[in-house]
């Protein structure tokens, strides 16, 4: 099953959520992850989301999506060039014999400690999926605690342009 990114531009108001995570679950689609944010319009919201299926249940879950009231755009990712990121905070045991190891991966992934105590270093982490798993696999053996993280938000890349017109 092929995973989608699902952009959707959405009116900024109560229930609009409901009603989009409503259909999925009504036809029994899995969402993997769900980001809804404000956009540079108040009234307008962006809702990211990220679901598995063949191509036949992407375009079911287009169509779907159009026919609700309080959705203005839905843009299908998947098959374009997109940017797409992820947040994670991520606390792990800082032990006195593993801080300096932590503090190296945190180095290397280009991610920060953002909170210390005696015994946890809380880091928050910016990038792929990938990147986050990466992270995730080096850290795990110094006992991760806990984790929060955002899901996935994308935005399709514009066309790059040459001197003589667009590529």
């Amino acid at each position: 099953m092929q995973k989608h990114i699902i952009s959707l531009l959405v009116d900024n108001e109560p229930g609009v959520l409901a009603r989009v995570s409503g259909l999925f679950s009504g036809r029994g689609f899995n969402i993997e992850s769900l980001c809804v944010a404000e956009t540079l319009d108040a009234s307008v919201s962006r809702i990211t989301l990220v679901t598995r299926g063949d191509d036949a249940v992407a375009e079911q879950i287009k169509k779907q999506l159009n026919k609700l009231i309080n959705v203005i755009k839905v843009h299908d990712l998947t098959g374009i060039e997109y940017v797409e990121r992820e947040m994670a905070l991520i606390k792990v045991m800082a032990k006195a014999d593993h801080r300096a190891e932590i503090l190296r991966i945190v180095d290397i992934f280009r991610c920060k400690v953002v909170d210390v105590t005696p015994t946890h270093y809380t880091i928050e982490v910016t990038g792929t999926a990938g990147k986050l798993a990466a992270i995730l696999s080096l850290l795990r053996p110094m006992g991760v605690k806990e984790i929060a993280r955002t899901g996935a938000i994308a935005l399709a890349r514009e066309k790059k342009e040459k001197a003589g017109g667009t590529v």
